[in-house]
C-alpha cells in the first residue's frame, strides 16, 4: 500500500491509498468517525476495477494526522484482540 498525501492543511488531510480496497478504508473511517475531533472522514474510490482510494479527513482542534494515528491504534488493538480470541479457539 502506498499512500499519497494530495492536501495537508492544519485542520484538513486529502490522501490516496494506493493498493487499498473498501476493506481498509472502511475500517479506517469507521475508527476515525469514533473520535469526536473528526468532522469528516470518508472516502471516494472513482472508478470501481482501477480507481484509487481517495481519502478526506477533516477534523476540529486536532490535526488529522493525529486522529489518524490514534485510529490506526484502535485498528491495532481490535486485530490483536481479536487474534487473542481466535487462539484461545479450541
Amino acid at each position: 500500500m502506498k499512500l499519497e498525501i494530495l492536501e495537508n492543511k492544519a485542520t484538513r488531510l486529502v490522501f490516496e491509498l494506493v493498493g487499498s480496497t473498501h476493506t481498509f478504508c472502511n475500517a479506517l473511517k469507521d475508527e476515525l468517525r469514533k473520535d469526536e475531533k473528526v468532522t469528516v472522514a470518508t472516502y471516494n474510490i472513482a472508478h470501481p476495477l482501477h480507481g484509487k482510494p481517495k481519502f478526506f479527513v477533516e477534523t476540529k482542534g486536532e490535526k488529522p494526522k493525529e486522529a489518524i494515528e490514534k485510529a490506526i491504534k484502535g485498528l491495532k488493538k481490535k486485530n490483536s484482540d481479536f487474534l487473542k480470541a481466535f487462539n484461545s479457539m479450541k
